[in-house]
């Protein structure tokens, strides 16, 4: 009982901290000034639906600490050789975004 007690508090705290960081506006990573959440979810990480829970938590993170373009694109490169291989085992085609986050990050002001 006190395991799921644990459980349940710790997803509890996870979706609250998730929802102050996607209401977050420039200088937070994910916030668009408020109008919205920026793309690291499904429809814009490769290999989205490879990745366990607690990896696109990973994920979310680290992209929300990256501080320059280099930075940036060094850790999307290495997600995605990551993803490749993953999809590659699975024989399923890695899904891509529209968008580079980098360069949107880049012209929000996001990063240098």
């Amino acid at each position: 009982m006190k395991k799921t007690v644990l459980t349940a508090t710790v997803l509890t705290a996870a979706l609250f901290a998730t929802s102050a960081f996607a209401q977050m506006g420039p200088g937070g990573g994910m916030g668009q000034g408020g109008q919205g959440r920026f793309g690291w979810n499904q429809d814009y990480t490769p290999g989205w639906t490879l990745m366990k829970p607690e990896e696109r938590t990973a994920w979310q993170a680290q992209m929300r600490e990256v501080k320059s373009f280099e930075e940036c694109k060094a850790t999307q490169d290495a997600h995605r050789a990551v993803m490749e291989e993953r999809a590659r085992e699975k024989g399923v085609k890695l899904n891509t975004g529209p968008q580079n986050g980098c360069d949107v990050m880049k012209t929000r002001g996001l990063i240098k």
